[in-house]
């Protein structure tokens, strides 16, 4: 947009700049005038609903945010910070870089990347992995794999130029996500307890530098564009994506975490979302503070850039540091030895206005709590009502589904569906070993394992969520996505300690699209508070949609769960291969006559209406609980749960990460469909030794979990019933193959 004239400063313009008519009347009073240009985009752009959260925090001040290891809480910082022992802390957070992704999905992704690695290091904390879950339209669709070629290269390339291992993940394929697909990228540092950096400003007189890179025109009105539907014109928004460049974060890093070791640093913060005006306004909001600065002092590398672009600008690897008056010279000599900006542009003032000031014109004034969620941002309450489509899902009956006459053919569409089916093409564009931390590259398990060095501990990390589960039931969708990171996290030998979150939703001004964000967290408080799992915090991305000539079509809700987990002793690390011949097969939890919501439901049946699978979150809680005295005391030889795909793909996993068949008899009180594929939670497989046998029967026994003796390890074919359907190979090809096929062609 070209700066218009001051006469232009109307409400009309303010409606363009995404600002209701009351929020314009109420910035008018904030100011007891009518704002100027610049001041009218810095409020739009932080009183946007990607800044602000207004339609959305009143809900997530309800989820739990106390727990046992916490050191910051949600909001509090730029991440989650738990303490992990041995006087370390673990900083991590998960965001979204959804609309620049459908755009331009190459800088998308990869500036979503370099973003979410800033948020853990301005705190001070080195990142050592990053995670991302990622939902694409139909795969065979040539726009999907021009998207999913973009984005897959764009987070290899800058996560590798970076040097942090990308160490797990998930990818979901869905026809609601043809237009806007999703991109949530999660990032986790380490750091030493007590020396962390808070994103603050006081100390009147202190200078206020931006460090790295240089500013340009990329990313302007970049957090309006975010809080705003995709349409067929959006590619005109290519303005309002980012570029990156990880060399240049990576030098950014080592400066950053060497300036903090000085004492010089006052706080700190990534420039991310809105820029300039973002971080000088939360940063002196949080310390009750003012700033005067010089937008014409700020290094461009665009000529004749104006103030208000400078202000807005979201170009790449750039902070903004408050600096200790008179240690100027020692902060400024590290960032030369390191060949980046390091430019005072501004100081810190008494009182709690900004000041922004271009070649000596005042171009803004405005009080920097008046901008920010927590203050003067405005908060609302959206109406909601439960989607038609609900009272179909809960007319489902199983009993309107036949039993498919060919097993075989039920395995192999889900061996090989997109899905399911291994996400190598994915993940082997990613440098998962960079820094060799990574624990769970040759030993497959349901969590990513990352070494603590110099400790015996190691984390164990998670990303989770079935996005057709929520569709089915917002609240017990979203508690089985927390349930389910738990799982996966107890089944490799951790447990599970915090959460953050990604909240992936279509138009807050739809009720029935606010019903299913309301309903998630709901769901996700529950078992949050179950699982002693507090959310330090995360993302929420609204108008997460597309129009058509149908009007607005929402995304499956998508409320991403990102936990961390210790591993209180490495030894413990558990794996979900099959170790050896003989060893025998037991589930835990029950089987249920559910086919609820599943792979095989939804994409072999083509029944789209059901409700979600069977969940207890007591039950599964219990079943958590005895896995982990099952690894503690050494009695078990695997572990995997049973989640997308049901039994048989857990059992198909684990015998084709360990070379070893099966043979298992099923349960006749269930029928075969619901028995093999039904997707039912709580349910973990574990194969145990003959010689550990009766130690195990006879602690499991001793509990309050169902459990089923399945059949034993053995062999190369997988058998059930006495009828062979397969030789693992044979599984094994179909299933390593399918998205490399599919992305073979040239879209």
């Amino acid at each position: 947009m070209s700066s218009p004239t001051e006469e232009l400063t109307t409400v009309e313009t303010a409606k363009k700049l995404g600002l209701l008519p009351e929020e314009f009347e109420k910035i008018k009073q904030i100011l007891g005038r009518t704002p100027n240009f610049t001041e009218l985009s810095i409020y739009s752009v932080m009183w946007s609903e990607h800044c602000s959260y207004k339609n959305s925090i009143t809900w997530l001040k309800t989820l739990p945010k106390e727990g046992p290891h916490m050191l910051a809480k949600a909001g509090e910082e730029n991440a989650g910070l738990v303490a992990i022992g041995d006087g370390l802390a673990c900083a991590f957070k998960i965001e979204s870089h959804n609309h620049p992704s459908a755009i331009e999905p190459y800088q998308g992704a990869a500036t979503g990347v370099g973003g979410i690695n800033r948020d853990i290091f301005t705190m001070g904390a080195r990142p050592i992995a990053q995670l991302n879950s990622l939902r694409f339209g139909n795969p065979k669709l040539a726009k999907t794999q021009w998207l999913m070629r973009g984005v897959v290269k764009g987070i290899g390339d800058y996560g590798n130029a970076f040097g942090v291992p990308t160490v797990g993940g998930e990818v979901f394929f869905d026809d609601s996500f043809n237009v806007n697909i999703l991109v949530n990228a999660m990032s986790v540092g380490l750091v030493k307890a007590g020396e962390t950096v808070s994103a603050i400003s006081y100390g009147a007189g202190n200078p206020v530098y931006i460090v790295g890179s240089s500013t340009g025109k990329d990313g302007i009105h970049g957090a309006t564009f975010a809080s705003g539907d995709l349409h067929e014109d959006s590619h005109e928004d290519l303005p309002s994506v980012q570029v990156g460049d990880p060399f240049m974060e990576k030098l950014l890093l080592e400066a950053t975490l060497e300036i903090i070791k000085t004492g010089a640093v006052v706080g700190m913060q990534d420039m991310g979302a809105a820029g300039i005006i973002c971080s000088t306004s939360e940063m002196s909001a949080k310390g009750r503070h003012g700033m005067n600065i010089w937008l014409d002092k700020v290094p461009t590398r665009q000529a004749n850039m104006k103030g208000w672009e400078i202000l807005l600008s979201e170009s790449q690897e750039r902070m903004l540091v408050v600096v200790k008056k008179g240690q100027e010279a020692e902060v400024e000599k590290i960032f030369e030895k390191w060949d980046l900006n390091c430019t005072q542009i501004g100081e810190v003032i008494e009182g709690e206005r900004l000041h922004f000031y271009m070649n000596g014109e005042e171009l803004a004034d405005v009080p920097a709590e008046s901008l920010v969620l927590g203050g003067g941002a405005p908060v609302y309450e959206r109406e909601y009502r439960e989607p038609g489509y609900m009272a179909q899902n809960r007319a489902f009956s199983i009993s309107r589904v036949p039993e498919p006459a060919d097993l075989k053919a039920v395995m192999l569409h889900l061996a090989s569906h997109p899905n399911i089916a291994s996400k190598r093409w994915v993940y082997t564009q990613y440098d998962s070993m960079v820094g060799t931390i990574n624990m769970s590259s040759n030993r497959p398990s349901d969590a990513a394992i990352v070494d603590v060095r110099g400790t015996k501990k190691a984390l164990a990390l998670s990303v989770d969520c079935n996005s057709r589960y929520v569709y089915s039931d917002p609240e017990q969708g979203c508690a089985i996505a927390v349930a389910e990171a738990a799982r996966n996290i107890v089944c490799s030998g951790g447990e599970p300690s915090a959460v953050t979150n990604c909240l992936n939703f279509g138009n807050p001004y739809n009720p029935e699209v606010y019903w299913q964000f309301v309903h998630a967290i709901k769901g996700m408080s529950k078992a949050c508070i179950k699982f002693e799992t507090p959310v330090t915090g995360g993302n929420v991305s609204f108008y997460n949609q597309s129009k058509n000539e149908q009007g607005e079509v929402p995304v499956f809700p998508t409320p991403t769960i990102g936990m961390v987990g210790i591993v209180p002793d490495k030894k413990n690390q558990m794996t979900l291969d099959f170790k050896n011949e003989g060893d025998i097969l037991f589930m835990l939890g029950a089987s249920q006559e559910d086919i609820n919501a599943s792979e095989y439901l939804y994409s072999y049946c083509g029944v789209k209406n059901s409700p979600a699978p069977y969940f207890n979150l007591d039950e599964e809680f219990k079943v958590q609980e005895l896995v982990k005295s099952l690894i503690r005391e050494n009695l078990i030889e695997s572990a995997h749960d049973v989640s997308d795909g049901g039994l048989f793909i857990s059992l198909l996993e684990s015998a084709m990460a360990g070379n070893l068949g099966f043979r298992i008899d099923s349960d006749e009180d269930f029928r075969k469909d619901a028995f093999l594929f039904g997707e039912a939670q709580g349910r973990v497989i574990v194969s145990v030794s003959p010689e550990k046998l009766d130690a195990f029967v006879e602690l499991v026994a001793s509990g309050d979990v169902d459990f089923t003796n399945l059949g034993e390890v053995g062999g190369n074919a997988l058998v059930i019933d006495e009828a062979e359907y397969g030789s693992v190979e044979f599984f094994r090809e179909h299933y390593e193959q399918a998205i490399g096929n599919l992305m073979s062609h040239e879209a």
